[in-house]
């Protein structure tokens, strides 16, 4: 069992009596796909920006636009925000929502990569995507690149590619797009897989 700080523990558990900080970073470990030493490092940098321990919405976005300072990451945050709340936290994404959505896309198998995918693109929750969110998405991305898109893209050419892309997933052509028609097109794309695999990230 590794050597724990603490100071560490203390942070990680913040809500925790003494006694039961070393089960929480144990927990953690065995509930996602990070080591403790992993969990310690990501929470110390999640500590820093979110001194609470619970990140708003405004603040989220706050700190994604300092990843994509060349454009408006705004609305790309919002909808990755709406990924991660949970209902018990009042709107606000605690460290553990953080952990397991980051564990699931960083880690997950490409299943789980694609699960969360689509729920990006499942604006409204209802289990399946319409071109109207997958515009919405797409765009969000497009405002949040800004002038790093190559080449530059305009409205239009983005709602023709939403338009190509869209029915190419719906095989069904019932209009609106499941997480089987999704898995199934993805998974038929080298380039997708080879894409959602390097997502792995090394701390």
């Amino acid at each position: 069992m590794d050597k724990i700080n603490d100071l560490d523990l203390e942070d990680l558990n913040y809500q925790l009596p003494r006694r039961h900080r070393t089960e929480e970073l144990a927990k953690l470990a065995n509930s996602t796909k990070f080591t403790r030493k992993e969990i310690q490092l990501i929470y110390r940098g999640f500590k820093q920006e979110c001194p609470t321990g619970l990140v708003d919405e405004d603040n989220f976005k706050a700190i994604f636009s300092q990843f994509f300072p060349q454009g408006d990451a705004s609305q790309y945050a919002h909808y990755v925000f709406n990924t991660i709340k949970q209902g018990q936290n009042n709107g606000k994404i605690g460290f553990e929502d953080f952990l397991n959505i980051l564990s699931r896309v960083s880690r997950g198998t490409v299943q789980e990569k694609l699960q969360w995918i689509f729920g990006l693109y499942d604006l409204n929750g209802d289990g399946l995507i319409t071109q109207a969110e997958m515009l919405d998405v797409v765009n969000s991305i497009y405002d949040m690149l800004g002038r790093n898109t190559e080449p530059q893209v305009e409205t239009t050419s983005a709602k023709e590619h939403v338009e190509k892309i869209f029915h190419q997933i719906d095989t069904n052509k019932d209009g609106v797009v499941t997480i089987e028609e999704l898995v199934d097109w993805c998974l038929q794309d080298e380039k997708i897989v080879q894409s959602l695999e390097m997502l792995d990230t090394v701390l």
